[in-house]
């Protein structure tokens, strides 16, 4: 049965999926934009006003889930056994995915260009790579249990090797230059991460609920016994 945080994944999903073809049709309805002169960019669709709110929300909304989505993925990963160094490797690109995507959503395109690139690099390049490293994990350790349908993990390989083939698409027909074909393939990476964070709501099947535990550093020195403790000490060395 699954839990409910496994709902998380898939809102995400959706929220980004529907945010961001919100911002494009805004866009095209307020002629911020001309399909006949070419197929826009993501954030040139977010770089103008009144979408402009609507795309900054929309990512800061996604990036402080998927930043909550791969926190809890980390902690998953640490229970089942997956070594500290390659889970935290995990977690720190995940994390600067999600950084990326809110630096995208705040930066727009025409007012601060190399900070928005910059955080389109982590928000594409460092996101697929967050899969690349789970997919990895999945592979080298046989015994991680694998939820869902057989054919999940080769889904994800799938949606990887597309999501990678169409990024270095994306930047080489930019370069040429064929802003249209480059835009193409940025919006179906944009899909693609998506839908592979949407997928991670397998993996969250299994969750029923997290819980926070704070233990003490070892520096701290243990707490006084109580009265009623010393009163039992006394009276067993009486």
């Amino acid at each position: 049965m699954w839990g409910y945080l496994s709902l998380l994944p898939v809102f995400l999903a959706f929220w980004a999926v529907s945010g961001v073809w919100t911002v494009f049709a805004l866009a095209v309805v307020n002629k911020a934009v001309n399909l006949t002169e070419g197929f826009p960019y993501i954030s040139l669709c977010g770089s103008y006003p009144p979408q402009s709110c609507i795309f900054s929300q929309v990512l800061n909304m996604g990036a402080a889930m998927a930043a909550w989505i791969c926190i809890l993925r980390y902690h998953q990963l640490r229970d089942l056994g997956v070594g500290k160094r390659l889970n935290r490797l995990i977690l720190c690109s995940g994390i600067l995915c999600a950084l990326g995507t809110s630096v995208v959503g705040n930066f727009q395109q025409k007012n601060q260009q190399p900070t928005h690139l910059t955080g389109a690099f982590f928000a594409f390049f460092v996101g697929s790579l967050y899969f690349w490293l789970q997919l990895l994990v999945s592979w080298r350790m046989r015994t991680l249990p694998q939820p869902g349908a057989p054919w999940i993990r080769p889904l994800r390989l799938g949606l990887c090797s597309v999501c990678t083939i169409l990024m270095v698409a994306m930047v080489v027909l930019h370069s040429w230059p064929l802003r249209s074909a480059s835009a193409a393939c940025e919006w179906a990476v944009a899909m693609l991460l998506f839908a592979l964070f949407g997928l991670l709501a397998v993996d969250f099947s299994g969750l029923e609920g997290c819980t926070l535990c704070l233990q003490p550093g070892p520096s701290l020195s243990p707490p006084p016994a109580s009265p009623m403790s010393l009163q039992v000490q006394l009276s067993q060395a009486l």
